[in-house]
């Protein structure tokens, strides 16, 4: 058995992926040594068993219908349709960039591919209008962690089987709080435009409204199916992802046509490229929990960090601090994997709903995807538009303090999270 684990190590390695390869080693490497009463496979058994989850399944699939409309015109129809309703404003094109990521976030769950699917039409557009490109960059890639918040977020899905929560309740918890950070977003970049003589777009008129509205309407679609079908018990989150990839083939094959049959191949091959990837880090971060909990390590911290007997507030600081620091450095998933089942009996224990410690988890991931100097946002930015990385994070300080202002307001007011829920419930 330890031949086989050591096998699988060397393939995770040679795949590129010494991330998952040091925590399954050190997952072992602690069973050898410290647990003589356990058998070594049982790492092999935990990783099997990381991935059984039925709910598991919504992420290739919501991948794939992301993938789908990526493809597509989707994202420049929507981007169209918003910069009619407020590119007049002050910061109007910087708001129109907020809210179209949120938007295209309602049909990716994903921060990198919102980068490049709004991230690449609205550049230009800004540059025109006279932004900085660094600011540009800066506005896109912390746009873009909207789609975390906003359902279907592949952070929700993979924090909710870690922790045991309620996937569809996580979705419509993340709405309150992206509309926070939204106006927060609208209220800076308002004051960057004034500051910088950004100039005004002209007010669209209300046909022009009317007909870029038609032209993203379908893209409407996605968020109706997933949360409605979801809330009104026609469709579990996994059958909600079934759906939207039929629902995306629908209209970017049959209606509007920019996206062949020929194409689907390599879409569907990017798209099992990824899931593979996340399949083995959450299969490789169930082994490295089990461990975690067997270890006794929450109640450990628990009485190491924050004593007999933690205040919430002591719990929620730690949470945020814990985890925006784990994000500057490693990948999301990894990071949601390993330190979730460390606080959840902790969080649980103070009478912490655990929807709204999802919600505080996943604004950090969030976050910590672009914040230097690992985000994997920036190196996604950096790649799709061909810049250097001191340029890409040059002006990322206003947006990462204004969403660890909003992390402060939203574990101060856990009803932001939890009041859409109780009308749903």
């Amino acid at each position: 058995m330890l031949i086989s684990l050591l096998v699988v190590m060397v393939i995770l390695l040679l795949m590129g992926f010494p991330m998952m390869m040091t925590m399954l080693f050190s997952s072992l490497f602690y069973i050898v040594l410290f647990m003589p009463n356990v058998e070594a496979f049982t790492a092999v058994q935990q990783m099997v068993l990381g991935i059984q989850s039925p709910v598991l399944m919504a992420i290739p699939m919501f991948m794939l219908a992301a993938d789908i409309m990526c493809a597509g015109h989707t994202s420049k129809r929507l981007l169209d349709f918003v910069e009619s309703l407020v590119g007049h404003l002050p910061g109007g094109m910087a708001t129109t960039t907020s809210l179209t990521c949120a938007l295209f976030g309602s049909i990716s769950g994903s921060t990198q591919a919102t980068v490049v699917a709004v991230g690449r039409p609205v550049r230009e557009r800004l540059l025109k209008t006279g932004y900085d490109d660094s600011e540009v960059m800066a506005l896109i890639i912390n746009s873009s962690n909207l789609a975390y918040l906003i359902p279907p977020s592949l952070g929700m899905i993979v924090y909710g089987v870690a922790s045991g929560a309620s996937i569809g309740d996580l979705f419509i918890a993340g709405l309150g709080p992206a509309a926070v950070i939204l106006a927060m977003f609208a209220v800076y970049s308002a004051f960057y435009a004034k500051a910088k003589k950004i100039p005004k777009h002209e007010r669209a008129s209300l046909v022009e409204r009317f007909e870029k509205a038609k032209k993203c309407l379908l893209a409407f679609g996605f968020p109706i199916i997933i949360m409605g079908g979801i809330y009104t018990g026609i469709f579990s989150p996994t059958e909600a992802a079934a759906v939207a990839v039929l629902y995306a083939l629908i209209v970017e094959v049959g209606v509007y046509r920019s996206v062949s049959v020929k194409d689907l191949h390599a879409i569907a091959l990017s798209t099992g490229m990824i899931t593979t990837v996340v399949f083995v880090l959450v299969a490789v971060g169930a082994a490295f929990s089990w461990i975690i909990s067997y270890a006794r390590v929450p109640q450990l911290i628990a009485e190491g960090l924050l004593g007999s007997d933690p205040s919430v507030f002591a719990i929620l600081l730690t949470v945020n601090v814990i985890f925006f620091i784990g994000c500057m450095f490693v990948e999301a998933v990894v990071v949601i994997l390993i330190l979730t089942p460390i606080f959840v009996p902790i969080a649980t224990g103070a009478g912490i709903d655990l929807v709204h410690l999802g919600i505080i988890i996943t604004l950090q991931v969030a976050i910590g995807s672009g914040t230097p100097p690992f985000g994997t946002s920036i190196f996604t930015c950096s790649a799709i538009f061909d810049q250097p990385y001191l340029k890409v994070i040059k002006n990322q300080g206003p947006y990462i303090i204004t969403l660890l202002l909003a992390c402060v307001i939203i574990s101060t007011f856990p009803e932001i999270s939890l009041f859409l829920g109780s009308f749903a419930n």
